[in-house]
């Protein structure tokens, strides 16, 4: 127990240090992961209001799929990348294996089904009238979809915040695509892995504060939105 708590003590002050090392794999962390989830939000969310608004053949089908991709092991996804991105690899040419770009498209990946599931789910949940009164009174489509989700915001940000919090914390596509390489692809949970392989638990335990500091934010957050969400509802 003194040792847990001296390793504790040790890296807090690590954390409070401003150490270059453990900023830096902070700021790459959260780099990849901000833009990962910036880049899929809108594609996510237009997915998932055609699925809920829209019906064509195969649609229950596709629905089905987005819900068995959220099964899918974050080490699937960077094996599946890294035999796409390498040398021999049908899109080895275009170099991104070993990037920060690459771990961007597997968080991508990840982060994609539970925002399209999630979405669609707070769509499904919202008053269908109020897209058929938009469409009524001349609305375009465009803007009738706007009004919709103004109406379920607090759902979807809730899925925003629940992506962000999968892809931030997993290690297996980072480490496969990335190749945890210092100053350049070393994220939190990636360096988490080396440093405890190697016995080195102050630095671990430093970054693993940093996740777990996001994840109680991150869930204090959601808390307050769906607290919100139950007020404006009721």
């Amino acid at each position: 127990m003194n040792d847990l708590t001296d390793a504790s003590i040790q890296a807090l002050q690590l954390l409070l240090s401003g150490d270059a090392e453990v900023w830096n794999i902070i700021s790459v962390s959260f780099t990849v992961s901000l833009k990962a989830i910036l880049i899929a939000t809108v594609p996510a969310i237009a997915v998932s209001f055609v699925l809920a608004y829209y019906a064509f053949p195969g649609r229950r089908f596709v629905i089905t799929l987005f819900n068995t991709a959220l099964a899918i092991p974050a080490v699937v996804v960077g094996l599946t990348l890294y035999l796409l991105l390498s040398r021999s690899g049908p899109f080895g040419d275009l170099h991104l294996l070993f990037t920060q770009e690459a771990m961007i498209i597997g968080q991508i990946i990840l982060a994609f089904p539970l925002l399209v599931a999630m979405s669609h789910a707070s769509l499904q949940s919202s008053d269908q009238r109020a897209w058929e009164t938009a469409i009524t009174l001349g609305a375009s489509a465009f803007m009738a979809a706007v009004t919709v989700i103004r109406e379920v915001r607090f759902g979807l940000m809730a899925a925003v915040i629940a992506a962000f919090g999968r892809i931030i914390a997993e290690v297996g596509s980072s480490m496969m695509v990335g190749g945890n390489i210092f100053n350049h692809t070393r994220n939190i949970p990636t360096a988490i892995a080396l440093e405890t392989s190697k016995g080195s638990f102050v630095e671990g335990i430093a970054l693993g504060m940093v996740l777990l500091t996001l994840a109680l934010l991150l869930n204090f957050f959601l808390t307050a939105i769906q607290g919100k969400a139950e007020v404006i509802h009721q």
